[in-house]
This record gives structure tokens, C-alpha cells and sequence, in this order.
């Protein structure tokens, strides 16, 4: 089976499965850092690391180098970044003594050490999305628990106390991504097996901006005014649109992707014109110019540097 056909079929129909299993290794000391499968992707709040979760942990580039970052070897599944905290959910690391699953926890210092939110031994969510400015979390979760009366899309903007189910009216099937607005907590992008949609109420409903094609990752500017988005109909694609009546989405270019797609999108929130993308074959590369020339970083899961 064509590679990118197996990714994207384990991963966009059923939310349940989400990524595969990822894991973060060096056998010794200076060894190259090893991506064995990406769980997400964001810049550190001061634009000076880009940090990748894992099954072992979170690995992290800083100075032109990759190296493991200091805390626990979590399994990270679920993970998004705001300006100060990062969020995520999964699997404790063997040996830890915490329940598994986690539900959603945070944590205030890059990953050092973690704070649980809730729904520990209930859910594990693959899916989370969170707005960079607000601490606003969404989720979908795939069944009912204590919390959650049935499966969907739910937020939060209060770190967990209470939760909220969005009905998410008129989006379309094998939803495989969600972004949150980086300002204002009621607009929401979705990627899905055919097209890219957006809410402007909280997931309640959804328009589709961009139809024809398989959505892939979604990521909104911090600027708040454009979504950057990738997409597979045979060959990747990266574009952005912006948030305005009748945009038309813009083409952008990207390194050379054999049987490949970008999974991931970060923004640098410091130097804004600095993305980074990650693929579902572990290459990672860096733009410093908004996407018009790319850096790579990582090679099909090995680290440069």
C-alpha cells in the first residue's frame, strides 16, 4: 500500500486511533534524537525551542540542535501549546505511579512536570486543540465518560471545571484536525476527509471554506486573521486563507514530499514569520520566510544536529 494511503487511512477515519504511537530515543549521549512517529508540534513561548511530543517524552530544538527535554517519559498523544502552558493527554510513563489514562493535564514549566485537569483513568484524548492567548481547550472525545454524555467535540475555558458539548452542525465526515482562534475562543476550524470548515460559534456549526480535497493539519496565524492548512488529494499541499467573506485560499510552497504530508503546523510566536511543519514520515522543517524557503531539521524521524 502506498505509505501516505496507510497514514491517512489509520488516521482520519476513526478518532479513536489517532497517530501511532510515537517515541523519542538516543541509545547514548550526543547520539542523534530519533522520531520514531510525531504527536504534534509548537514553539516555546519565548520563539526560541520547537518542541515535538512523543511516546517517550518530549523532544526539543533549540540552537541548531535536538536533544530530550528535561520531565517525565510520558506518552503524549493529544498536545497543543499556549503563550503559557502546554496541554496534552495520554499515557503515563512506566513506573510513574499515575493513572492511565490521563485525561487532560498542564504544564506551566515546557514539560518539567505536569498538573492533572480531570478525567484521569476515563479518556484519552488524540484530538486537542487549544487557543494560544485564552487557555481555551478543545477536545473530541470518542465516548461517553463522567463528564461527557456522548461522544463529539467538547471545550473548555476554564482549565476542565466544566465542559461543554458543541453540536457541530454541518461539519463533514473523518474529522482529522481542530484549531482553535488564538483571540477569540468562538471561531474554530476543522480539517475532514472532504474540506476544510469553520465555526464562528463555538463548533455549534460549521461552513466549509474549501471543499474537494482531504484536510490534513490546521493551524490560525497568531495575527488571528489567516488559517494555514494542508491538504492530500495524491500530492501534499500547504496553503493558508483568510479569515474574510469570499477569501480564496492561497498556495503555498513546499519541500519536495515522496508518498507524504504535512501533519502538523506551528508558528514561531515571537518571529512570526518562522512556521514549522512536521509530516507523518517524521521530516520536520522550518521556514523563516513565511513558507517561500524551508530548512530541513529532521529526516524521516533523525534529527539534524
Amino acid at each position: 500500500m502506498n505509505p501516505i494511503l496507510h497514514f491517512l487511512r489509520s488516521w482520519l477515519p476513526a478518532l479513536t486511533v489517532g497517530l501511532a504511537a510515537a517515541a523519542v530515543t538516543s541509545t547514548h549521549a550526543g547520539d542523534p534524537i530519533t522520531l520514531t512517529h510525531v504527536h504534534g508540534l509548537s514553539f516555546s513561548a519565548d520563539g526560541a525551542r520547537i518542541t515535538v511530543p512523543s511516546h517517550h517524552g518530549l523532544a526539543v530544538f533549540e540552537k541548531g540542535r535536538w536533544s530530550k527535554a528535561p520531565g517525565p517519559a510520558h506518552d503524549y498523544m493529544g498536545y497543543a501549546a499556549t503563550r503559557d502552558a502546554l496541554y496534552s493527554s495520554g499515557h503515563p510513563a512506566p513506573g510513574s505511579g499515575l493513572t492511565n489514562p490521563f485525561g487532560l493535564i498542564k504544564s506551566r514549566d515546557g514539560g518539567k512536570t505536569w498538573q492533572q485537569l480531570g478525567l484521569s483513568g476515563e479518556s484519552d484524548f488524540h484530538l486537542l486543540a487549544t487557543s494560544h492567548q485564552t487557555n481555551a481547550v478543545m477536545v473530541y472525545n470518542h465516548a461517553p465518560n463522567s463528564r461527557m454524555s456522548q461522544a463529539g467535540i467538547y471545550f473548555t475555558l476554564n482549565d476542565g471545571l466544566q465542559w461543554q458539548h458543541a453540536a457541530a452542525k454541518g461539519l463533514g465526515a473523518k474529522l482529522g484536525s481542530l484549531a482553535v482562534h488564538p483571540t477569540d475562543t468562538k471561531i474554530v476550524a476543522a480539517g475532514t476527509g472532504d474540506g476544510l470548515y469553520l465555526s464562528r460559534n463555538s463548533a455549534e456549526n460549521f461552513e466549509r471554506l474549501l471543499g474537494g480535497t482531504r484536510v490534513l493539519a490546521t493551524h490560525f496565524d497568531f495575527d488571528g486573521q489567516r488559517l494555514w492548512f494542508s491538504t492530500y488529494d495524491g500530492k501534499a499541499g500547504l496553503a493558508r486563507i483568510a479569515l474574510t467573506p469570499d477569501a480564496k485560499a492561497e498556495a503555498l510552497s513546499l519541500p519536495t514530499l515522496i508518498e507524504d504530508a504535512v501533519a502538523y503546523i506551528a508558528q514561531n510566536p515571537v518571529r512570526r514569520a518562522e512556521i514549522a511543519i512536521a509530516t507523518f514520515k517524521r521530516n520536520v522543517f522550518v521556514s523563516q520566510d513565511q513558507g517561500r524557503t524551508w530548512t530541513q531539521i529532521a529526516k524521516e524521524g533523525v534529527g539534524n544536529g
